[in-house]
């Protein structure tokens, strides 16, 4: 029963592993006409990992763990998960990666989520919306995010600037007032512009919000509030998607209770997409 003792000895599993058996678990129906090096690939990993992975279970190799897994479906015994019948099509090679990413996404976007308190949202969500005015910067990728997100709080009525320039908001600093708020977005919070950014507006007592990854880091270290995103992988070419997609689902959650808590917003969002959908319609 190879479904059942995978789930059970998980959690002793290093990280690798974990990966091989979230995935039998998952999609057990998608094995029966792929091979070890193929699944290997599928998860980014090298073929001798699944090789090892099966042998960790008993059984001489990769072939005869596939065969069990067969049997295993074919009983009825799939370790407490609902898969497709075995005798389903078997997808061209690209599902298996798509399933694999998407499963990551979702991992990521969970621990995320998990980490970010509602009290912590909450806090922002209304810093947001008593702030006269707020700012949002970032450079490179992260600038763009911040643009993103400057663009969807002015649909929300709320006056969000996003300057291109880290050196051009610190030179209108002078003109902060206590009211006014920064989201600085930078992914592992060690620019040091942006350190310097953030520690003058706070000098000249803004509201500060960072928005990095989960870790320990000067400008999360400075900030009155934070925004967090736990997204790895040791596959450099993952980490980047799994990144963004949890950090797009948090700020989407971060507008949501916006919303619910100031009616008014979404009133004046609604009002913003009639206006838009006019325009285009003209």
């Amino acid at each position: 029963m190879p479904l059942i003792r995978i789930r059970s000895e998980r959690d002793r599993m290093s990280a690798i592993e974990r990966r091989i058996g979230d995935f039998l678990l998952e999609n057990a129906h998608l094995l029966r006409d792929y091979s070890s090096q193929q699944l290997a690939d599928a998860l980014g990993i090298s073929q001798s990992s699944v090789v090892k992975f099966s042998q960790k279970l008993g059984f001489r190799g990769y072939p005869d763990l596939k065969y069990s897994v067969a049997q295993a479906l074919a009983r009825g015994d799939n370790g407490g998960e609902v898969t497709l019948a075995a005798t389903q099509d078997v997808p061209e090679p690209h599902a298996l990666r798509a399933e694999a990413l998407w499963r990551d996404k979702a991992a990521a976007e969970r621990e995320t989520r998990l980490i970010n308190a509602p009290a912590t949202l909450d806090a922002i969500a209304e810093a947001l919306e008593e702030a006269g005015r707020v700012f949002v910067c970032g450079v490179g990728e992260d600038g763009m995010r911040a643009q993103a997100l400057a663009a969807r709080l002015l649909r929300f009525g709320i006056v969000a600037l996003s300057p291109t320039d880290p050196a051009a908001l610190a030179s209108t600093l002078a003109l902060v007032r206590p009211s006014d708020a920064l989201l600085v977005f930078c992914e592992h919070g060690r620019r040091q512009d942006l350190v310097h950014l953030a520690r003058d507006f706070r000098a000249a007592r803004g509201i500060l919000v960072s928005v990095t990854r989960h870790s320990a880091n000067p400008l999360r270290a400075q900030a009155d509030a934070a925004l967090v995103v736990s997204a790895h992988d040791e596959r450099p070419e993952r980490e980047p998607l799994l990144y963004q997609s949890a950090l797009q689902q948090l700020l989407d959650l971060l507008l949501l209770v916006l919303c619910e808590r100031h009616p008014a917003r979404l009133q004046h969002y609604l009002t913003h997409l009639e206006s838009t959908q006019q325009v285009q319609d003209a």
